[in-house]
């Protein structure tokens, strides 16, 4: 079972290239951040005609998440139960559903903006809240996993350039911090370093020749229970698909389990 995470940064403006690569790559279960649309807007026919069902949790321009599955989708739970809201709206960050034998999270975590801002106060919440609700299926017995854009860099080696970042968010402590809580609910990273080369950086910013220049970090991850863990035989980070015109600034992270 190959199952995925991609921050596509607008669905809407990836749609050709999201088709193609599901096609391609063969992936069984997509988790999908930053959908930028609306549930209605979301192109569920031309998915279902690739053979995905879709759990969808968007609300307009910004943020939106979704699970795309083509190995059932079931109990579908949209939003972060208990999850704090920003400027008085619960942003749809998080959606769950069961896909087949694997119970599966996509989440968007907050960004923060800067340090002090109240927007980074509220990432600390958000991840408080998300360690609260996923802890019971953190340590049962199906295979469970939380994927997506964390916002996050976990270790200094997930960056480019460790001083470039200094006194902004992705790197600080609390936020690391709130990482390693969420790990010992019994979440564990499951994509090792090194992989195929020896930076496995999931982003890179438009600007500046990011790309080119490998000034990327690793924000997109797959955090599994132990039954999850024990599964996984492989995985990526498909390079090949932050190439090119059109391309989202999030590269897919790819897992291969034997369920």
């Amino acid at each position: 079972m190959r199952i995925a995470t991609w921050n596509v940064n607008s669905i809407t403006a990836r749609l050709p290239r999201l088709l193609a690569w599901l096609e391609s790559s063969g992936t069984d279960v997509l988790c999908l951040q930053e959908a930028k649309t609306t549930e209605e807007q979301f192109p569920t026919e031309e998915l279902r005609a690739a053979g995905y069902e879709c759990a969808v949790h968007a609300t307009g321009r910004w943020n939106g998440v979704a699970i795309l599955s083509r190995a059932g989708v079931a109990d579908v739970v949209r939003g972060l139960p208990g999850g704090p809201e920003y400027d008085g709206l619960a942003e749809p960050r998080s959606v769950a559903a069961t896909c087949g034998p694997v119970r599966l999270w996509s989440v968007y975590v907050p960004n923060g903006r800067e340090v002090g801002h109240d927007h980074y106060a509220y990432k600390l919440r958000w991840l408080e809240a998300l360690k609260d609700a996923v802890a019971g299926d953190a340590g049962g017995e199906r295979p469970f996993a939380v994927l997506g854009d964390y916002n996050i860099a976990p270790t200094d080696e997930d960056v480019w350039d460790r001083s470039v970042f200094e006194g902004s968010t992705h790197v600080t402590e609390p936020e690391r911090a709130a990482l390693a809580a969420l790990r010992e609910t019994g979440l564990g990273d499951v994509v090792p370093r090194p992989l195929k080369y020896d930076r496995p950086f999931t982003y890179w910013d438009y600007r500046q020749l990011g790309f080119p220049k490998n000034r990327g970090m690793r924000i997109d991850l797959v955090y599994g229970n132990a039954p999850f863990a024990s599964a996984v035989k492989d995985s990526y980070v498909d390079r090949e698909e932050r190439k090119g015109k059109g391309a989202s600034d999030h590269a897919p992270v790819v897992v291969d389990l034997d369920v």
